[in-house]
């Protein structure tokens, strides 16, 4: 079970979408793992999902066969920022942006900046000039890059650099609007296009006054997320859960069941794609919606546990969500599957 999601893992984290194919049937469950590093498959997968067969939900989609139940589930890679500049503003948003799952990486040319005990929630630190931050960093599509260097120099080298490049999901660059106009004007003197241009979100972040180094690093994230979700996520579809897969593929032997949301109607506490692990006395890692609910597909599942194979199952929480004081009350439908069975 590890393995499987070993493999889903290490696409995402190069930077790939990938996905996972389940088919179940009374004898067995199979995985098999897409990734757009793999273009034929890609290709080959996007052909199958789309045959009209497949019932789409959100990152989701399933087919219900004659002898079993087909299942594919999208992911895409979790994003990552890039901080450019390690001052006050550049700590505070790596814990922020930690909280909200994002993989960080920062880079300075001052080594008491740059450095791995200031910053332990980036993933990478690299302390070079400024000049080379792309030589360092192959930018990705799906990558969001924040320039809050010290000076107007750094910002015009670092921007320069970016539309230079791969085009990355957001590119926002602090400074005033003076200092900002300078920049711009300097670019579009040297050749750069005006579309590329006003791409870049400057002065950065979202308009709520914000005055201290953490305000204004709320003020950043809040307008990396609305690019992430509302435009990104517009373009891309959403992503099943990559916090459970990141779990399986270190510890998927121990979970004695996965539970996965399918699909859903109505007003419901998780999003299709939400997956929880569990074992058959209870312990779990990450969770459907919590309640009476999830208590009842829980035993459900030590059922499924014992017998072997998988099973389909609606929860209804239009009783039960009165009844736990939730403001939902809508329907999932929810796979449960044995990992032994794979």
């Amino acid at each position: 079970m590890e393995e499987i999601y070993k493999d889903l893992l290490d696409r995402l984290q190069n930077g790939f979408r990938a996905a996972m194919l389940t088919e179940c049937d009374e004898k067995s469950i199979a995985k098999t793992v897409y990734g757009e590093d793999d273009p034929e498959a890609w290709e080959l997968l996007r052909h199958l999902t789309e045959d009209g067969s497949f019932a789409k939900s959100g990152p989701v989609s399933c087919s219900e066969r004659e002898n079993g139940l087909a299942v594919v589930e999208h992911y895409l890679p979790r994003s990552r920022m890039i901080i450019l500049g390690c001052g006050h503003i550049a700590l505070a948003l790596t814990k922020m942006a930690k909280l909200t799952d994002f993989r960080i990486v920062v880079f300075d040319d001052r080594p008491m900046f740059a450095n791995s005990e200031r910053f332990p929630d980036a993933e990478e630190v690299i302390c070079d000039d400024f000049k080379r931050v792309f030589d360092r960093i192959e930018v990705r599509e799906t990558d969001c890059i924040v320039i809050v260097t010290r000076g107007h120099k750094h910002d015009t080298e670092c921007l320069e650099g970016v539309l230079s490049g791969a085009m990355p999901a957001y590119i926002g660059m602090i400074g005033s609007k003076r200092r900002v106009s300078i920049v711009l004007k300097q670019l579009e003197e040297r050749g750069f296009e005006r579309e590329a241009l006003a791409r870049v979100h400057t002065p950065i972040g979202l308009r709520i006054g914000a005055v201290t180094p953490a305000e204004i690093a709320v003020s950043i994230l809040s307008e990396v997320i609305r690019v992430k979700r509302l435009e990104l996520g517009a373009a891309e579809g959403r992503s099943s859960d990559v916090e459970i897969v990141e779990w399986l593929a270190r510890h998927g032997d121990e979970a004695d069941a996965l539970i996965t949301i399918l699909s859903t109607e109505g007003s419901v506490p998780r999003a299709t794609g939400a997956k929880m692990a569990m074992t058959y006395e209870g312990r779990t890692v990450n969770t459907i919606g919590g309640g009476c609910a999830e208590s009842d597909v829980m035993n459900r599942a030590r059922i499924v546990i014992r017998s072997g194979g998988y099973e389909v199952v609606t929860v209804d929480m239009r009783d039960s969500a009165e009844d736990d004081g939730m403001v939902c009350g809508g329907t999932m439908r929810v796979l449960i599957e044995t990992p032994f069975s794979v």
